[in-house]
């Protein structure tokens, strides 16, 4: 990113001569190959994010069968992830700031495969819970530090790069919603070995951020003093090298302060020295938008968790077989792969995100009502409804990358989003399956749900006003 000093002192010669002296030969390739694993370890990432839970949200029944769970018991255990999310989500940021938040990745795909490899094989109900939190925790922490590191890495890239990643999210979520009873069945019908096969997965994802570990790159606070960012010109052409599969943004030049490049401006020299941003001293409590937009957060989690842990078990218990009903729960997910990557793209090209809000809203309130009318007979038609409901998601982590100008700003307003909205959602999951067990049916758990998307999209039309929390907490 070019400083104000770049732009108006420094001559084009000078600023060529400081190029070559802070390039070494093969600097330009060494950069561009980071920049590739670094896309990699995204999307790898991302594709680990959501199998610990739709995983077992497909075999539901066959592990309360296994491990003597009532239905509130089960409930429980499906508010445990959002519960993890609120309580290890807060502490990413300083993790971050001390170790790199490659590092942190790189330690919480490790925390994953850890998790899911042991769970299934604790004997019990405690240790099946305290197992699923240990790898809970490595999803909370990489949930925080996704739009963290896109931030810093891709500042003129946000929607795209969120677009990219939640499409890898939802591939996740979709693939292990679709083939865990599969792939229990073949593997003899054992839940145990159809829930642990998801770590090797995990395992996978380790390695693109190993080159990482030592390096304090993409970390808020650290990253933005220097670090290991490469500089974000190519020849001092005036054009931002992105990741693979996008193009370069001619003639401009990145700002932390949006997440756009500014159209029409005349491309100033790029300066080779990493971007210095200085972190915001915010009480981001003062912020109404922070509130709004953390609130919006915790209620579409709230619906995503239900989605997952008990979509299927709807399906099942009203006559669907256990495979078709995991293909369904996928085909609700898979729809966020193609949304997942248009959405954020959509959101950052629009002053105001409220349409896009009240869109998902009524699909979601659509997909419920079908649901409690007939959830047989439409089941494909309901499934897709609520996978594009479900796409609040990325919205919503493209609105914390939008409503601050800053990489620690988005540091800052991504933990208190995610973690407090998390806390807002623990109580869905399992007041769903406490209403299940004691009305006997569907009806309260369903009205529930459309009741709760109401004020989603109330809060969501607040979060989407074109404002920033650095404005509003500084007041």
């Amino acid at each position: 990113m070019a400083s104000e000093e770049t732009r108006t002192m420094t001559p084009p010669t000078v600023r060529s001569s400081a190029a070559h002296e802070t390039r070494e030969p093969g600097g330009s390739a060494t950069r561009a190959w980071t920049m590739r694993l670094l896309v990699l370890g995204i999307v790898l990432s991302a594709l680990n994010l959501r199998p610990a839970i739709t995983s077992l949200g497909a075999l539901l029944e066959e592990v309360r069968d296994g491990l003597g769970m009532s239905g509130s018991v089960a409930g429980l255990l499906t508010s445990v992830p959002p519960l993890c999310f609120a309580v290890f989500g807060v502490m990413a940021p300083r993790l971050a700031r001390r170790f790199g938040a490659g590092a942190v990745v790189c330690a919480g795909m490790a925390a994953i495969a850890t998790g899911l490899a042991i769970r299934p094989y604790t004997g019990g109900t405690a240790g099946f819970l305290a197992a699923s939190a240990l790898a809970l925790m490595g999803i909370a922490v990489s949930n925080v530090l996704m739009p963290v590191i896109v931030k810093h890495w891709f500042p003129d890239r946000v929607g795209s790069m969120t677009g990219l990643y939640s499409m890898a999210l939802a591939l996740g979520t979709a693939l292990a919603a679709a083939v865990t009873v599969p792939l229990t069945d073949t593997l003899g019908g054992s839940w145990q070995s159809g829930l642990a096969l998801w770590a090797g997965l995990a395992v996978a994802a380790v390695l693109p951020w190993l080159p990482f570990v030592r390096r304090r790159a993409a970390a808020p606070g650290a990253g933005d003093r220097g670090g290991d960012r490469p500089a974000p010109a190519g020849d001092g052409a005036g054009e931002t090298p992105g990741p693979a599969g996008t193009e370069p943004a001619r003639g401009e030049t990145s700002a932390p302060a949006s997440t756009e490049t500014a159209r029409g401006e005349t491309s100033a020299p790029v300066s080779t020295e990493p971007a210095r941003e200085e972190a915001p001293r915010l009480r981001i409590t003062r912020s109404r938008t922070a509130w709004a937009l953390a609130v919006f957060f915790g209620l579409q989690a709230t619906a995503a968790y239900i989605t997952m842990g008990w979509m299927a078990q709807i399906f099942r218990d009203a006559g669907v077989p256990a495979g078709t009903a995991g293909l369904l729960l996928a085909v609700t997910m898979v729809m966020g792969v193609p949304l997942a990557f248009v959405i954020p793209r959509l959101a950052t090209r629009l002053p105001h995100q409220g349409p896009i809000v009240l869109a998902l809203g009524v699909c979601g309130l659509a997909g419920y009502a079908g649901l409690y009318l007939a959830p047989a007979a439409g089941a494909w038609a309901w499934a897709l409804l609520l996978g594009v409901a479900n796409c609040a998601f990325p919205l919503a982590l493209t609105m914390v990358g939008m409503r601050a100008r800053t990489g620690p700003g988005v540091a800052q307003l991504s933990a208190f989003a995610q973690s407090t909205g998390y806390l807002i959602s623990i109580p869905g999951p399992l007041l769903v399956g406490v209403l299940y067990q004691h009305s006997g049916g569907w009806g309260l758990p369903i009205a529930l749900m459309s009741a709760l998307m109401i004020p989603q999209m109330a809060v969501g039309v607040l979060a989407g006003r074109p404002r920033t929390v650095e404005d509003e907490a500084g007041r």
